[in-house]
Protein backbone atom coordinates (compact mmCIF):
# COMPACT_ATOMS: atom_id res chain seq x y z
CA UNK A 1 0.00 0.00 0.00
CA UNK A 2 1.42 3.58 -0.93
CA UNK A 3 0.45 5.16 2.11
CA UNK A 4 2.38 3.33 4.15
CA UNK A 5 5.60 4.06 2.01
CA UNK A 6 4.88 7.83 3.19
CA UNK A 7 3.82 7.19 6.48
CA UNK A 8 7.60 4.95 6.94
CA UNK A 9 9.76 8.19 4.97
CA UNK A 10 7.70 10.67 7.75
CA UNK A 11 9.11 8.40 10.09
CA UNK A 12 12.37 8.56 8.89
CA UNK A 13 12.57 12.36 7.98
CA UNK A 14 11.35 12.84 11.94
CA UNK A 15 14.58 10.95 12.57
CA UNK A 16 16.81 12.69 10.23
CA UNK A 17 15.64 16.13 11.62
CA UNK A 18 16.59 15.52 15.16
CA UNK A 19 19.66 14.42 13.98
CA UNK A 20 20.11 17.45 12.33
CA UNK A 21 18.86 19.51 14.90
CA UNK A 22 21.30 17.85 17.60
CA UNK A 23 24.32 18.12 15.21
CA UNK A 24 23.43 22.30 14.91
CA UNK A 25 22.21 22.55 11.45
CA UNK A 26 19.12 23.70 12.24
CA UNK A 27 17.52 25.02 8.99
CA UNK A 28 18.15 21.47 7.59
CA UNK A 29 16.29 20.29 10.60
CA UNK A 30 13.69 22.28 10.55
CA UNK A 31 13.05 21.78 6.96
CA UNK A 32 12.68 17.82 7.47
CA UNK A 33 10.40 18.70 10.26
CA UNK A 34 8.21 20.33 7.88
CA UNK A 35 8.69 17.15 5.78
CA UNK A 36 7.73 14.53 8.12
CA UNK A 37 4.87 16.34 8.79
CA UNK A 38 3.97 16.66 5.10
CA UNK A 39 4.79 13.15 4.55
CA UNK A 40 2.87 11.62 7.70
CA UNK A 41 -0.35 13.82 6.27
CA UNK A 42 -0.07 13.02 2.64
CA UNK A 43 -0.25 9.36 4.00
CA UNK A 44 -3.47 10.00 5.21
CA UNK A 45 -5.06 11.63 2.48
CA UNK A 46 -3.37 8.69 0.03
CA UNK A 47 -5.38 6.31 2.52
CA UNK A 48 -8.64 8.41 2.84
CA UNK A 49 -8.56 9.47 -1.46
CA UNK A 50 -6.60 7.54 -3.20
CA UNK A 51 -4.90 10.24 -4.79
CA UNK A 52 -2.09 12.49 -3.93
CA UNK A 53 -2.26 15.91 -3.15
CA UNK A 54 0.70 17.67 -4.44
CA UNK A 55 0.91 21.19 -1.85
CA UNK A 56 3.61 22.12 0.85
CA UNK A 57 1.18 23.67 2.66
CA UNK A 58 0.29 21.41 5.73
CA UNK A 59 -2.89 23.16 6.71
CA UNK A 60 -4.87 22.69 3.04
CA UNK A 61 -3.69 18.95 3.70
CA UNK A 62 -4.97 19.08 7.51
CA UNK A 63 -7.93 20.74 6.53
CA UNK A 64 -8.58 18.45 4.24
CA UNK A 65 -8.56 15.66 6.44
CA UNK A 66 -10.84 17.43 8.72
CA UNK A 67 -7.77 17.53 11.40
CA UNK A 68 -8.73 18.96 14.67
CA UNK A 69 -7.88 22.85 15.49
CA UNK A 70 -4.85 21.83 17.49
CA UNK A 71 -3.10 20.14 14.70
CA UNK A 72 -4.32 22.89 12.08
CA UNK A 73 -2.56 25.44 14.14
CA UNK A 74 0.52 22.66 14.69
CA UNK A 75 0.42 23.43 10.99
CA UNK A 76 0.49 27.18 11.07
CA UNK A 77 3.50 26.87 12.38
CA UNK A 78 5.43 24.29 10.47
CA UNK A 79 4.11 25.18 6.77
CA UNK A 80 6.78 28.21 6.50
CA UNK A 81 9.39 26.43 7.16
CA UNK A 82 9.74 24.62 3.35
CA UNK A 83 10.23 27.94 1.85
CA UNK A 84 12.42 29.98 4.94
CA UNK A 85 15.21 26.86 5.07
CA UNK A 86 15.33 26.31 1.32
CA UNK A 87 15.61 30.02 -0.08
CA UNK A 88 17.81 32.39 0.44
CA UNK A 89 15.82 35.49 -0.40
CA UNK A 90 13.21 34.53 1.79
CA UNK A 91 13.20 36.36 5.45
CA UNK A 92 14.30 34.09 8.08
CA UNK A 93 12.31 33.16 11.08
CA UNK A 94 13.73 35.56 14.60
CA UNK A 95 14.77 33.84 17.38
CA UNK A 96 14.51 30.42 15.32
CA UNK A 97 16.52 28.17 17.88
CA UNK A 98 13.92 29.24 20.66
CA UNK A 99 11.51 27.91 18.54
CA UNK A 100 13.26 24.01 18.03
CA UNK A 101 11.35 22.52 20.91
CA UNK A 102 8.19 23.28 19.86
CA UNK A 103 8.20 22.61 16.47
CA UNK A 104 9.17 18.96 17.43
CA UNK A 105 6.87 18.52 19.28
CA UNK A 106 4.40 19.74 16.28
CA UNK A 107 5.74 17.14 13.87
CA UNK A 108 5.96 14.86 16.59
CA UNK A 109 1.69 15.62 17.09
CA UNK A 110 1.09 15.57 13.78
CA UNK A 111 2.87 11.99 12.79
CA UNK A 112 0.87 10.86 16.41
CA UNK A 113 -2.47 12.21 15.27
CA UNK A 114 -2.30 10.79 11.37
CA UNK A 115 -1.21 6.92 12.59
CA UNK A 116 -4.33 6.80 15.64
CA UNK A 117 -6.44 8.29 11.93
CA UNK A 118 -4.77 5.90 9.42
Amino acid sequence: MEYKEWILQSEKELDVAKYNLNGGKMESGIFFLQQSAEKALKSLYIKKFKSLLRTHDLVILASKLNAPKQIIEYCKELTPAYSYTRYPDIPKVEDLELKISDLIKFAEEILRWVKKNI
